[in-house]
């Protein structure tokens, strides 16, 4: 397996001719708790996990991003020309601890309410994003001319590359994406077991170059935090479309929202109560 030229910058979907990105009209449902939305509206962020570290609620996919176990031998098999101790697998286990998602729903269902937000004591919400204006604002956030990464308080190069896509839901156990060819390791962040399919997950995802190491300018190196946040206006979302609505659950507490909403000015008026 020939070694790979080492490029770290960071771009704006290099990946989507691999992956099945919906139509700009789609609309994308996020479930958050109310607490948890306050924090993303006041931080002005877009919150993201690393995608090996789903372990912290009931129903997680602890093998989000792994690569499937009827890959991994072969994998195993394929090593690096310059570095023949690294394989394939090493790489994409790699490039899985490198790799954020940032997940919505395509559909607007019973399943999404009754499974997802369900730690908060204000109650839950839904946010209504349109894919279109959500991805353009992405994107120029992520612009090479304009984006930076803060690591360790220090403004950083850039790493990571932006990516869209429906999630491929497969029988985990006997689905195979190595054959005939290896993949590139994006693939494995849109795969998932077949009894997530109620999810309907469109993901974003952040990923950086899953060889060598970052190294910062005082020499340490680079860790990856479990979560990153994405600088996102959630007063401009609101204003320009991107989000359409806020839906509220039976249990949310709205005259909290309202009142909070008023607090950091933002106008929509909440949809009504779904069940």
């Amino acid at each position: 397996m020939p070694s790979p030229e080492i490029a770290i910058s960071g771009d704006i979907e290099p990946h989507a001719h691999l992956l099945s990105v919906p139509s700009e009209d789609q609309l994308l449902y996020k479930m958050m708790t109310l607490e948890n939305l306050i924090r993303s509206i006041e931080g002005r962020y877009l919150h993201f996990n690393r995608v090996d570290s789903y372990f912290d609620f009931q129903g997680a996919d602890h093998h989000d991003g792994e690569q499937l176990p009827g890959d991994r031998q072969g994998n195993a098999a394929a090593r690096f020309e310059k570095s023949p101790e690294f394989s394939a697998a090493h790489y994409y286990d790699q490039s899985r601890a490198r790799t954020y998602a940032s997940c919505f729903s395509t559909e607007n269902s019973a399943f999404i309410w009754n499974n997802y937000a369900t730690d908060g004591n204000k109650g839950k919400v839904c946010l209504v994003f349109d894919f279109g204006k959500l991805r353009a604002t992405l994107n120029s956030t992520l612009s090479p001319n304009q984006a930076a990464l803060i690591a360790d308080g220090a403004r950083c190069h850039q790493i990571f590359s932006i990516n869209y896509g429906l999630v491929d839901y497969v029988d985990w156990n006997s689905h195979r994406a190595n054959v005939p060819v290896l993949p590139n390791p994006i693939c494995y962040t849109f795969i998932k077991a077949k009894e997530f399919s109620d999810e309907k997950e469109l993901r974003i995802a952040l990923s950086a170059f899953g060889l060598g190491r970052f190294e910062l300018n005082n020499g340490n190196e680079l860790q990856f935090p479990r979560s990153l946040q994405m600088a996102f206006s959630y007063h401009a979302a609101f204003a320009n479309g991107t989000i359409k609505s806020i839906e509220t659950g039976q249990d949310c507490d709205r005259d909290f929202l309202e009142s909070e909403l008023c607090r950091l000015r933002i106008n929509p008026v909440p949809a009504p109560t779904t069940s």
